[in-house]
């Protein structure tokens, strides 16, 4: 079994937003020269999460909607009292900091709408994303 490991830094400009890294993602899963196994996108920050989903504009700000609606700001959280961003930590854990993508013929698989993102969610910052390819 073969094992690739990548970082990538991705800047965010917004305190909650979707970066686009399908094509990093991808371009990673091509320099590993895995035909076959599994790559994992993971985030090494807390208030950050990776999602998949169609990239079109509408259905991004309804993502950042519904995030902003069900993780509300100021609503008295306790973790407040320490830093101000309970909000994108909880958004962060119920969504969760990684995915896992199948890899066969030394492709990723993936859906033709399916997008793979960063969810920045207490930014802007530079957020660094673990790839790791394992296969044969």
């Amino acid at each position: 079994m073969k094992v690739f490991f990548d970082e990538i830094d991705v800047l965010t400009e917004s305190r909650t937003e979707l970066v686009d890294i399908s094509s990093y993602v991808e371009d990673h899963v091509r320099k590993s020269n895995i035909k076959n196994g599994f790559c994992l996108a993971y985030a090494l920050h807390s208030t950050v999460a990776i999602i998949v989903n169609e990239h079109e504009t509408g259905l991004i700000q309804d993502i950042i909607n519904k995030v902003e609606k069900d993780f509300p700001k100021g609503m008295g959280w306790l973790h407040d009292r320490i830093d101000d961003n309970a909000d994108a930590h909880l958004a962060s854990t119920f969504i969760g900091p990684s995915r896992i993508f199948p890899i066969k013929n030394g492709r990723l698989v993936k859906g033709k709408w399916q997008n793979i993102f960063v969810l920045e969610l207490d930014g802007p910052r530079t957020r660094k994303i673990v790839l790791e390819t394992l296969g044969e």
